[in-house]
């Protein structure tokens, strides 16, 4: 790759991937429209690992309440809600850890599911399930109010994102939205469980790429990562300023737009 597609490229990465809006399906229209070729599952997640420095730096503080109460309370019967969320993260992650097992083992994403059709399918389905959230369901609790049920739900939003376009903060948020969480307090929570989820998908990847005995263009993936971890900062501090007084809509909107214009990439091919 050059550099201005590691530039776009991780922009991209770091603009959308805590957006509801799919970053899969932002990540595949340049290469598409500019006749690059693909920048490989590697870089992706060099993306991803990039965001996820983000996330950490950003709730830091809560991470740390959340560690060290887990460890002084989270194994007893009086927890108290720093070592509950923490345990929510913790449950939120099984889901797609076991769905991202299978998959790997199939490798069903690069084989199937990698795919301007798909992309655009699950850009508007989500976006449609975004929009009945949006405007059907009263949003009162926060992050710390949710139960064992309300978890499974989340987390199983999130195994779904593993699909290509559906966007993992988007299912999230929505899931999130749907269980009465305000819009904040659902981004929060979608945030703070991207974080052992890119750690496992980063890690895995990364340990296949020390392995392999064909060059790594580590060069790619470090500028790549640096680009990404600034601009998703950025997005974060943003996003949760302003959600509460934009609303999901905007998004809702981008996202049947999007899905259209992948529609009509296939139909022109």
């Amino acid at each position: 790759m050059d550099w201005i597609q590691i530039i776009i490229l991780a922009l991209i990465q770091g603009l959308t991937e805590f957006l509801p809006i799919s970053s899969s399906g932002h990540l595949i229209l340049p290469a598409k429209l500019l006749g690059w070729r693909d920048q490989g599952h590697a870089f992706d997640i060099a993306l991803h690992v990039g965001t996820l420095t983000a996330v950490v730096i950003y709730f830091r503080e809560e991470l740390i309440r959340m560690t060290a109460a887990f460890f002084k309370t989270g194994f007893s019967k009086q927890m108290d809600k720093d070592a509950k969320l923490a345990w929510a993260v913790i449950w939120g992650t099984v889901p797609v850890g076991l769905l991202g097992l299978l998959f790997s083992v199939f490798d069903v994403v690069d084989n199937y599911l990698r795919t301007i059709s798909v992309i655009a399918s699950t850009t508007i389905i989500f976006a449609l399930l975004l929009w009945y959230v949006e405007k059907n369901v009263k949003h009162r609790r926060d992050e710390y109010s949710i139960g064992f049920k309300d978890i499974i739900l989340v987390g199983i939003a999130q195994a779904l994102a593993l699909i290509p376009g559906t966007s993992r903060s988007g299912a999230t948020i929505m899931a999130g939205l749907w269980l009465g969480l305000t819009r904040t307090a659902a981004a929060r929570f979608s945030f703070l469980l991207s974080i052992p989820v890119i750690i496992l998908s980063g890690g895995l990847t990364t340990l296949n790429l020390v392995q392999q005995p064909q060059p790594v263009m580590w060069g790619e993936l470090i500028s790549g990562f640096i680009i990404a971890a600034v601009s998703a900062f950025a997005c974060i501090h943003f996003f949760l300023k302003l959600i509460d007084k934009i609303g999901m809509m905007p998004f809702v909107w981008y996202r049947l737009v999007l899905g259209i214009v992948l529609f009509g990439i296939v139909l022109s091919q």
